[in-house]
């Protein structure tokens, strides 16, 4: 059975089967689908359809979980946590050395986050994998809700629109885009800063806010900075 360090819950299964079915991945940005015009826009005629695979991703029996190895030796699992009642999903990253992974982000009723800046993101989607999901815009759309960045380059939406794109059959993936880079998620967008080589924010749901009480320790902050920066 998968196991992820130190991580409780499951039966933990690889959940990469779900990559190929181009509804997976409006299922997965809902949360940042927030609104009628949205999930029109998302999901068009295919809302049924959705539904039935959102229930399948959210049963009891089978947790999905997604893997993206970094060049650092990191790897970050996407998990969809589906206890009874305390359905969410859980964004980790783990390195072989650590004795539990740790998380990144959370959506659900008690989110956390954000969990990444936009560069870090699109580093983490470009970055060469020989295991895991390997598709860049598969990673880019599969960690798209860790994002909470309120400085995004002006070539943020057409990277997106390629994604969607390439991944879904959304008729107007451009204004779809733009939908998710307004909402980014559960939290407010955070602002990010560099404090002696580690990537900080001043969210006040993130585990990367060291004036948070629940913040990740300075050790750990700088080596994920280094790892979803490209570092090795």
């Amino acid at each position: 059975m998968l196991k992820i360090p130190g991580y409780e819950g499951g039966p933990l299964v690889q959940g990469g089967a779900y990559l190929d079915n181009p509804l997976f991945w409006p299922v997965h940005l809902g949360a940042c689908l927030r609104g009628e015009d949205a999930q029109r826009a998302a999901f068009g005629a295919d809302w049924d359809t959705a539904m039935e695979l959102y229930r399948a991703l959210s049963a009891e029996h089978e947790w999905p979980v997604f893997s993206v190895p970094l060049r650092s030796g990191h790897t970050i699992y996407v998990v969809y946590r589906n206890f009874v009642d305390e359905w969410g999903v859980d964004y980790l990253i783990h390195q072989p050395a650590w004795s539990e992974a740790e998380t990144l982000a959370v959506v659900d009723g008690h989110f956390m986050g954000p969990g990444m800046a936009w560069p870090e993101l699109l580093s983490v989607a470009r970055q060469p994998a020989t295991g895991g999901v390997r598709d860049a815009d598969a990673r880019l759309l599969l960690l798209f809700p860790t994002l909470g960045d309120a400085l995004l380059p002006d070539d943020a939406a057409a990277a997106l629109t390629t994604a969607l794109a390439a991944l879904t059959l959304i008729e107007e993936p451009a204004e779809v885009a733009r939908m998710l880079l307004e909402n980014q998620g559960l939290w407010a967008p955070a602002r990010w800063r560099p404090a002696d080589g580690i990537w900080i924010n001043d969210g006040g749901h993130s585990c990367r806010n060291p004036g948070n009480a629940f913040a990740l320790p300075e050790g750990r902050l700088l080596e994920i900075s280094s790892a979803l920066r490209g570092g090795s």
